[in-house]
């Protein structure tokens, strides 16, 4: 049955943010203004805006199914990306901030690259440009088929519909809704109303995340009792080095793969531009609290929802096979159970529910706004139409983002692969991607100063590639894992490692950077 309560929660969830597009649409001056906000952006709105586009669906949907599926060791990804987090604030933050304004006022990531080591070729941009754009793909991908299962899992959407003639199921039509939404306010309002909407999104994603567990933790009688029934249960649910699946020990591979994904921060150019629109550095340090308040309280809340759903169901005599055999969905299900009756708890129930949407927008909209950036600035500019004017290139964005969106949706639509229906495994191979990729040359950039082009682009490439090899090649083919297991690690271990060597190695076998460039680096590091 069709629950009208929530659907009005949810339209006026998404008026609200097409009306923040709408609002700063009239604010775009320059293309400053467009992806980076002029450098205006204020310390609570970076802090929020750069962790709710950081974690997406997957902190409210993906941690939690993993965490259902494998019990309390899954939570070492976690234990990764709070180290990853508090690294990246407290070592990147204020220099890229900096450094990205010092030299020639970058605006984008490739930008950035380009200008720190004078590329008058723009084969690092380029390099950089289409990283961003294949990766984000994936990337935005995940973040539809996110929204697929919640709109599918809270309005109970008919598998099959006939729209003017058209013959669509339920989860492709799902598909269409959430791309039009985060693509309109993106094309609208750009960096200052993807950035102001991360925030409204974080704050309600925070308090959804924290509430509902806090309520089934209750409703059982407190955590001392949720501890003993989750142990009776499954006594591996809550080792933190046992898979609760398979009762076996978490290898030290494993444990490897799972701390790697604290690496990727350092690449992931929707959080380092957020660096780098900060009204002043000297705000990093408090933005840095806020943000690792935020990261820390929400990781342990999702790890808490997936070993509380396992308490959810038994209480109300379910398994996973009744609600739909998709733990990804369970906190979906649980909202809709816990405010099942009554006008005002269906409300609410809406506005926790779009929460899940908060974050899947907050995320999608960062990686449109950056990917188009990417297109704009650094492919068509450079490639096509070198004197192309800020409206031009605005509009080139925007279309930019139509394409990304439009090729995410064809890629979330494969219901067939296990790869794009699986919300987690899209997202780890997309931040793989990006940590490999930037992540080393970023840290390398910043703080070593015989870093040259050379090795920049060999970084990029040998990242990028790593990941793709080891993931579809190598990591594919089960006979050559079960002969060497380390081909079953998480592909951003080496493709980190391989991406650190290759930038070196190159650095040091071409020319020194001029004086001009190692000028700069000193002022940079002095201040």
């Amino acid at each position: 049955m069709f629950d009208w309560y929530i659907f009005c929660s949810f339209v006026g969830y998404l008026s609200l943010m097409l009306i923040i597009g709408f609002f700063f649409s009239k604010r775009q001056e320059s293309l400053g203004d467009y992806y980076l906000g002029g450098r205006k952006m204020n310390k609570w709105v970076v802090a929020l805006s750069a962790q709710a586009s950081d974690m997406s669906g997957w902190l409210l949907m993906g941690l939690p199914g993993a965490i259902y599926v494998g019990g309390f060791s899954e939570a070492w990804i976690g234990i990764g990306l709070l180290i990853g987090t508090y690294l990246n604030w407290k070592i990147v933050a204020q220099r890229l901030r900096r450094y990205s304004q010092e030299c020639g006022d970058a605006i984008t990531i490739p930008d950035f690259i380009c200008n720190r080591f004078r590329d008058k070729t723009g084969i690092s941009r380029v390099v950089a440009a289409v990283i961003i754009l294949v990766f984000f793909t994936f990337y935005t991908a995940s973040g539809f088929v996110s929204a697929a299962k919640l709109f599918t899992s809270t309005f109970g959407v008919p598998e099959s519909l006939l729209i003017c003639g058209f013959s669509m199921s339920g989860y492709q039509l799902c598909l269409w809704v959430a791309a039009c939404v985060v693509v309109s306010y993106t094309l609208l309002g750009g960096y200052m109303a993807v950035c102001w909407t991360d925030f409204i999104q974080g704050s309600l994603m925070f308090f959804a995340i924290v509430l509902v567990p806090a309520i089934v933790v209750c409703n059982v009688g407190g955590f001392a009792s949720a501890v003993d029934q989750l142990n009776q249960i499954n006594p591996y649910l809550q080792s933190l080095f046992a898979n609760a699946s398979t009762g076996k020990a978490a290898g030290f591979i494993g444990l490897i793969s799972c701390m790697a994904w604290g690496l990727g921060y350092f690449g992931m150019p929707h959080i380092l531009v957020r660096f780098m629109s900060i009204n002043n550095h000297e705000e990093i340090k408090a933005s840095r609290r806020i943000a690792i308040t935020w990261v820390t309280i929400s990781l342990l809340a999702a790890t808490v929802i997936g070993l509380v759903s396992h308490l959810y169901l038994k209480g109300r005599g379910l398994t996973l096979a009744d609600v739909g055999n998709d733990p990804e969905k369970l906190f979906m299900v649980m909202i809709n159970g816990i405010f099942s009756t009554g006008f005002f708890a269906r409300v609410f129930a809406g506005i926790l529910l779009s929460a899940i949407m908060a974050a899947i927008m907050s995320t999608a909209d960062s990686q449109l706004l950056v990917s188009a950036s990417s297109f704009s600035n650094d492919l068509y500019k450079v490639i096509l139409r070198k004197k192309a004017s800020n409206r031009e290139l605005i509009a080139v964005s925007r279309l930019a983002v139509g394409a990304v969106a439009l090729t995410a949706l064809v890629m979330a639509m494969d219901t067939t692969s296990d790869f794009f229906k699986v919300v987690m495994k899209m997202v780890s191979f997309a931040w793989a991607g990006f940590g490999a990729a930037f992540g080393p040359l970023i840290l390398l950039a910043l703080f070593w100063r015989r870093t040259t082009l050379a090795g920049a682009v060999a970084g990029m490439v040998v990242g990028a590639f790593t990941c793709f090899v080891w993931k579809f090649v190598l990591a594919a083919d089960s006979n050559l894992v079960a002969s060497y297991p380390v081909l079953g690690m998480y592909e951003l271990a080496p493709g980190f490692l391989f991406s650190f060597i290759a930038t070196v190695v190159f650095s040091l076998l071409s020319k020194k950077p001029s004086s001009e460039m190692l000028d700069e680096f000193d002022r940079v590091a002095k201040t």
